[in-house]
């Protein structure tokens, strides 16, 4: 079917033709700064891709850009052509497919979009484009503004002459109450982790309470756990877990389960190396659909695609 004097006819088509949206994030892309549509842009291109050029230049911003969706809102084509038509139009300069790596901090994700421009650039343009829009994309550091405390309220004076009250001041805002801080169970001073767990032993379990000579003659031996890289936590569960009905030697009964339940010392762990920052922009092939740097694409195409022959 032939087509002339497609872009103004397309526009009204596109228009009144629904075109479903691509997910947040997605889809289509215009490039800034791009002038108003002429009466017959796109004249040189071949009727195919001046049809399709001409449709997807009417979507409307984050309009869904893959083949099937194209193919599905305009009848003219198929999903062969249309994909053969985006590829030609990267060729021509038209069009960039471009994954961009959205959100912060953990929330990231990889999102496809198609940067379009009505304006045909070659490849230098579109290098300065991209990277641009990575570097608008890279996340800005951002700096906490602490605001000056407000100055305190001048006292009002009495009047100067005459007998009068007392000079009366302004009130200031009153201050909160000094709360103390609360008490928590730490250590003494001096005393090492092994000798504060097992000195808290008889208040997890009475069956277990040691004296502090007891303390001190376990203290090595509650001490190897520690170094194997258990806490205090670990360590009294597992002295006070599965007790018989009465202990007569707390004492002895601590040092058997210290040297009968001794954890084993766990492999070291190796060190997780640096990976390489991941680029938040990579391009696609329009041909392929392979990413890389925008560097390493000439007219929306990489080298095995360039190598292999010309666009039909």
């Amino acid at each position: 079917m032939a087509v002339s004097d497609l872009s103004p006819a397309l526009r009204a088509s596109a228009s009144s033709r629904p075109h479903p949206k691509a997910r947040p994030g997605y889809g289509k892309r215009s490039v800034p700064e791009q002038c108003p549509p002429p009466e017959a842009d796109f004249t040189l291109l071949p009727d195919r891709e001046r049809h399709i050029a001409g449709y997807v230049d009417a979507l409307p911003e984050g309009a869904a850009m893959d083949i099937k969706s194209l193919a599905r809102s305009q009848p003219l084509y198929g999903q062969m052509a249309v994909g053969s038509a985006l590829r030609a139009l990267g060729v021509a300069g038209h069009l960039r497919h471009v994954r961009c790596l959205s959100g912060e901090g953990d929330q990231v994700r990889w999102v496809t979009r198609t940067f379009w421009s009505r304006v045909a650039h070659d490849n230098e343009w579109w290098h300065a484009f991209l990277a641009a829009e990575e570097r608008r994309s890279a996340p800005m550091p951002t700096t906490k503004t602490v605001d000056p405390p407000e100055p305190a309220p001048a006292p009002v004076p009495a009047p100067a002459s005459g007998p009068g009250p007392e000079p009366v001041y302004v009130p200031t805002q009153p201050t909160a109450p000094v709360v103390p801080q609360q008490r928590t169970a730490q250590p003494q001073p001096g005393l090492s982790p092994a000798f504060a767990a097992l000195a808290r032993l008889g208040r997890a379990d009475s069956r277990l309470a040691l004296s502090a000579a007891d303390c001190a003659a376990l203290e090595q031996a509650a001490g190897e756990w520690f170094a194997r890289g258990v806490d205090a936590d670990y360590l009294t569960h597992a002295l006070t877990a599965g007790l018989p009905a009465s202990v007569d030697s707390p004492f002895g009964f601590v040092r058997r389960r210290l040297r009968d339940k001794l954890p084993p010392r766990l492999p070291a762990t190796t060190p997780t190396p640096q990976t390489t920052p991941v680029r938040r922009l990579m391009v696609e092939c329009t041909e392929c659909g392979a990413p890389g740097r925008p560097e390493a694409f000439r007219d929306g195409l990489c080298r095995p695609c360039r190598e292999s022959g010309p666009v039909v």
